[in-house]
């Protein structure tokens, strides 16, 4: 959806008319030009609010203060930074995914907050716990949010009809249900591969874990006996043909379309998948619930985006205004109205009315966790993704390959100390 230029204009009324923290200018000396790195895509809706709303009104608002948007591919973003880090030649802030802000604070490219924004701890009060966590690593926060989202659990009322059942709620009955979809040729559960954005939120609801809170070892949480019951349930039903082999192929594309045509009951998805349905299906109508329940609740995984100062910027308190005005409540309106979900609990109920589909998922944000924030877990999440995929694919007995899997996550933590 894209804002119109008379509501981006009234936008821009809106948004230079509100106080954007406690810094109300920038102390560097004379005009200032700060560049801002997102990986938007550069025609996109997104793109079109930074340049016709979120942008004029902050220099409305601070005319000593000139924001470049610099749009990046997303995948030669993460690239694009570790490599400016060498060459000296940062953005002074950037809109980073959430799991590369742990690294790039270990590698000394991020600012921590803390210090450099008096305000913080009240900013840092009004976002969901789960996203402001993302952007913590060794006690500092090198970031804060500035879009969220997270996955639910998404289901063709077709197929329950059809199958005499209604959607599960719990873990049990995600493998009580199998059955009787098996007998109208349906997959109960389709997810795309075994990574922790997949698995995580099937772990945490059984009570299990990847890490230790203070992210020291694996051994005795992924390889605990409630990780294990919660990779058993999802070995059983692929098993058993309940998942299709997409799961352990890796690589594939979202599983939207075989949602909708009837091929999979339900799936773990986002809120991306209502407007990727509407475009090619636009008959369907999805059931949104929250994650199946075990004996750790229900728990999903955060999803989303921080922004970041770079360590390297000349203009830090000029970045800092340009970083609270887009976690103020107007700029995350205009961002909601685009598809961008609020990091402010207190619009949570704004997002529904912004997009109807969001209820569920403010719901499920309120217990989502991160992923482990640290700058460890690219090689965690490879090494569990193709340790499962092979168990799952060779039939390996779950908690020897659990066990495995734990020891080289520790020495993987031990290379990064």
């Amino acid at each position: 959806m894209r804002i119109t230029k008379l509501g981006a204009a009234a936008a821009v009324a809106v948004l230079t008319t509100v106080s954007l923290g406690a810094c109300t200018a920038a102390s560097d000396d004379g005009p200032v030009t700060i560049s801002f790195w997102h990986a938007f895509n550069a025609d996109s809706s997104e793109v079109a609010v930074l340049e016709d709303t979120l942008i004029p009104a902050f220099e409305k608002a601070h005319p000593e203060i000139t924001v470049e948007q610099v749009a990046v591919p997303y995948d030669e973003l993460h690239q694009k930074l570790i490599t400016a880090v060498a060459g000296g030649t940062l953005p002074d802030v950037v809109r980073a995914d959430i799991i590369w802000v742990p690294e790039l604070a270990d590698l000394g490219v991020a600012e921590p907050l803390e210090g450099l924004m008096p305000d913080f701890d009240d900013i840092a009060g009004s976002v969901y716990p789960g996203a402001l966590a993302t952007a913590e690593w060794d006690g500092q926060h090198y970031g804060l949010p500035l879009s969220t989202n997270t996955r639910v659990y998404l289901s063709n009322p077709d197929t329950y009809e059809a199958a005499g059942i209604a959607v599960p709620q719990t873990q049990d009955e995600v493998a009580d249900a199998a059955a009787a979809f098996a007998a109208n040729g349906v997959y109960a559960f389709a997810d795309n591969d075994l990574s922790g954005w997949n698995i995580l939120p099937w772990i945490w609801s059984a009570g299990g874990d990847l890490l230790a809170p203070d992210l020291s070892t694996a051994d005795g949480y992924i390889n605990g006996p409630e990780s294990l019951a919660a990779i058993q349930l999802l070995y059983d039903l692929y098993a058993g043909g309940a998942i299709p082999p997409i799961i352990v192929q890796g690589g594939q594309d979202g599983t939207e379309d075989g949602l909708a045509n009837g091929d999979y009951a339900s799936v773990m998805n986002g809120p991306w998948a209502y407007p990727i349905i509407a475009g090619s299906f636009p008959d369907v109508t999805l059931a949104a619930s929250q994650v199946p329940s075990g004996d750790g609740g229900s728990i999903s995984v955060v999803g989303g985006e921080d922004v970041v100062i770079a360590a390297a910027s000349e203009h830090k308190e000029a970045a800092a205004e340009w970083v609270r005005f887009l976690v103020s409540p107007e700029a995350q309106r205009a961002l909601a109205e685009v598809g961008q979900m609020s990091v402010l609990s207190d619009l949570g109920p704004e997002m529904v009315g912004i997009q109807p589909y969001y209820e569920q998922f403010v719901e499920q944000l309120a217990t989502a966790r991160p992923r482990p924030a640290t700058p460890a877990w690219p090689e965690i999440d490879q090494a569990m993704k193709t340790r499962l995929q092979a168990a799952f694919l060779e039939g390996d007995d779950l908690q020897t390959a659990l066990d495995e899997l734990a020891a080289q996550i520790d020495d993987i933590l031990a290379a990064h100390e």
